[in-house]
């Protein structure tokens, strides 16, 4: 059995009872409102600890707060993340913009040594990987589904893209020399060495770019009708 099977069934079985669908939506409101408190000083501008800058996690905040815009744009982002969750239809949002928020707090609070607080933060990590969890319809996508084709050919790709990018890397050379960016003494030099960057990185491009699924999204129930993938592209096209 596959394992996109093994866990839609599993989902499926977690998410159709009452206490669970009960549970989640406590959990939701309670990581929302926990979000919003925090957030307000920072939108504002204020401090948000008056844990002295001896201490690690003072310090940590004190320079934190001295970041500028970037203090308020935490706070905006936290408050968004809180408004996301407690809208139902906006929930997966929220979960997916809480999750990495919340992960980077805990990972924070246990590094810097902020007693009890870790395991707060921990706590809240774990509830707020519940909640992506439960949106495993809405994000399955992400990891299961794929395109119906790859990225469309040309002639020469594999040797026109390289060369694009290593005539680009000694094209570079030339500009930095002109506007003196740098110290480039040895222009041919740099210019090799450049080129070979974007030679190696032309190599990975060419590469995705072979690779890369493109055209439209698979329909999973076409595909179990139909058996198989072209088929579906057929029929979608």
């Amino acid at each position: 059995m596959r394992i996109e099977n093994i866990l839609d069934g599993l989902h499926g079985s977690v998410i159709n009872r009452w206490w669970t669908q009960l549970f989640t939506a406590f959990v939701r409101v309670l990581l929302a409102v926990s979000f919003i408190p925090p957030s307000i000083p920072k939108i504002l501008h204020q401090p948000f600890t008056l844990i002295p800058e001896t201490h690690p996690v003072g310090a940590y905040f004190a320079a934190l707060y001295n970041t500028g815009y970037y203090y308020d744009f935490l706070g905006w982002t936290q408050l968004a993340a809180s408004i996301l969750l407690l809208i139902p239809r906006t929930a997966h949002l929220g979960a997916l913009l809480f999750f990495p928020i919340v992960v980077n707090i805990a990972v924070l609070t246990n590094s810097v040594g902020f007693q009890g607080t870790w395991l707060i933060t921990l706590l809240m990590a774990l509830a707020a990987l519940y909640l992506v969890c439960w949106e495993y319809d809405r994000l399955k996508p992400v990891v299961f589904w794929t395109r119906n084709e790859r990225s469309i050919p040309f002639r020469f790709q594999h040797f026109a893209i390289p060369l694009f990018f290593a005539a680009g890397g000694f094209l570079l050379n030339i500009v930095f020399r002109t506007v003196m960016f740098g110290r480039l003494d040895d222009s041919l030099w740099a210019g090799a060495v450049l080129a070979g960057l974007g030679l190696v990185f032309g190599v990975l491009v060419a590469a995705h770019f072979r690779f890369m699924p493109a055209g439209r999204l698979r329909d999973p129930e076409l595909d179990a009708s139909h058996g198989n993938y072209d088929v579906v592209s057929r029929v979608s096209d």
